[in-house]
Parts: C-alpha cells; sequence; structure tokens
C-alpha cells in the first residue's frame, strides 16, 4: 500500500520561505520519477487534469521545473528518509496553491514527466496536499 503524506505548508509573506516534505511510504519502484504540483482553488473540480507541474525529480537524480519557479525552487529527495522535498525561496503571491506530491513508477525522466500536461494523470500515487499561501 503506497502512502505519500505533505507537510511543511503554512503563510508566508512575499519573499518569504518555505520547505515542503512528503514521505512516501510502500513505493519500491527501482526506475521512477517524482514530482510537486499545485493547483489552484478555482481548479479543485478539475481534480488531477486541474494541477500543474511544479517540479520533478528522477531515479536517475535528474530534475525539471516549471519556468515559474525556476531559480526559485529546489526539489530534492532523501532516500534513507523516503522523504521528497520542495524548497521554495522568494515566494510570490502566485505561488499560493493546494501542493501536492506524486509518485509515477517506469522509467520516465523529470523531463519528460513536466513536458506536457497529458503526463501528469501517469503519476498514479498522490498525497493529501499542503496548502501555500503568500500574501
Amino acid at each position: 500500500h503506497v502512502q505519500l503524506v505533505e507537510s511543511g505548508g503554512g503563510s508566508v509573506q512575499p519573499g518569504g520561505t518555505l520547505r515542503l516534505s512528503c514521505e512516501f511510504s510502500g513505493f519500491t519502484a527501482s526506475k521512477y520519477c517524482l514530482g510537486w504540483f499545485r493547483q489552484d482553488p478555482g481548479k479543485e473540480r478539475e481534480g488531477v487534469a486541474g494541477r500543474e507541474g511544479v517540479a520533478a525529480i528522477d531515479s536517475d537524480g535528474g530534475t525539471s521545473y516549471a519556468d515559474s519557479v525556476k531559480g526559485r525552487f529546489t526539489i530534492s529527495q532523501d532516500n534513507a528518509k523516503n522523504t521528497l522535498y520542495l524548497q521554495m525561496n522568494s515566494l510570490k503571491p502566485e505561488d499560493t496553491a493546494m501542493y501536492y506530491c506524486a509518485a509515477l513508477s517506469g522509467d520516465i525522466s523529470a523531463i519528460q514527466a513536466l513536458a506536457a500536461q497529458s503526463m501528469i494523470p501517469l503519476f498514479g500515487y498522490w498525497g493529501q496536499g499542503t496548502q501555500v499561501t503568500v500574501s
């Protein structure tokens, strides 16, 4: 049984920082991609299809970022702790959203994972989300 549990969200002022964590269990794929996605409140009804890819990391250590967060966000993982992180610096009001971590089992690179909206449903495992508010 795969479980992903996010934490670390909160409310910060513009220019502030947050670090999101995602602890995962039961996920044992040798080839995989892990990602952070976000969803605006107005798009909740769209479910997974309404989420935006923020950052991804694959089993080869490759990373990819949305243009809107490049240079400000950093994705990393600690395999010993089974934890995925998203360090968010220089936060902006437009970063306000519900943030989700997700896992994909398979040989998909981080670049491929964020290349198109159609890739998002390939992530079969999702956490419950953590709210980030910048104002």
